[in-house]
């Protein structure tokens, strides 16, 4: 049994209005769902409700199905490899987010090691090191 999804109050659908504003018939709807490619949620009376995400996912489905060809093992695995790319995605943003901090922590410890490697320095020293000769001999 599908697991129920928690009912929110935005963009909820019953079957037969989904199955009509796509003009496919309400077992369709079922077979997705019992095929797992479609989850929506369900009233405590066991109404399915598609919420505009449920949506999203159809139409995907039947871009796959009706403008490609993909049969519903195909469009499984197009929906499995689609979830891992947005998973992966998100591991590598929070990656960068992560590197991008440390790279900003180590940089402020650049400018802290050479602020405390200089040492402090009067003019005529320095004119000293340049000229090459000392005047206090």
């Amino acid at each position: 049994m599908p697991t129920r999804k928690p009912v929110t109050g935005k963009g909820l659908y019953m079957i037969s209005a989904v199955a009509q504003k796509y003009n496919i018939h309400p077992q369709t709807l079922r077979l997705y769902e019992r095929e797992g490619l479609l989850r929506p949620s369900r009233t405590e009376g066991n109404t399915r409700l598609y919420s505009d995400d449920d949506l999203a996912e159809l139409e995907t489905i039947l871009a796959l199905t009706r403008d490609l060809g993909v049969n519903l093992a195909g469009v499984e695995i197009v929906l499995n490899m689609r979830k891992k790319m947005e998973r992966m995605q998100k591991e590598v943003n929070e990656f960068m987010h992560y590197v991008k901090g440390e790279l900003a922590k180590g940089l402020g410890d650049w400018e802290q090691r050479l602020n405390t490697a200089l040492v402090p320095t009067t003019t005529a020293e320095m004119s000293e090191q340049v000229h090459g000769h000392s005047t206090n001999h």
